[in-house]
């Protein structure tokens, strides 16, 4: 009996899917799922500060602004890696996104 593998079994261990990387994939995506869930409580605090801002001024806070511009940005790219749209991991992976 030959001990060496044949033609298919090769060819069935290179189709075998490493599942090694969506383990850590998935970690990953826990990670961002409690992260998220932080920034939209961020989200909501700015929303009340700059209400309240805009209520005594009359005018919006560039600042609370701003970072809900770049917040958004970054849940969207949250969400695109959380959907699979992309492998690139967000803050604090990467850079903040800049609001502009």
């Amino acid at each position: 009996m030959n001990a060496s593998p044949s033609t298919t079994d090769t060819e069935t261990q290179a189709e075998t899917f490493d599942r090694g990387p969506i383990w850590k994939r998935g970690g990953f995506m826990l990670i961002f799922v409690i992260a998220f869930s932080i920034a939209q409580v961020m989200l909501n605090l700015a929303a009340v500060v700059q209400f309240i801002t805009m209520l005594l001024t009359g005018k919006p806070n560039q600042f609370v602004a701003e970072f809900g511009r770049s917040l958004a940005i970054w849940l969207a790219e949250v969400s695109a890696f959380q959907t699979g749209a992309t492998e690139n991991k967000p803050f604090p992976f990467a850079s903040w996104p800049s609001a502009d």
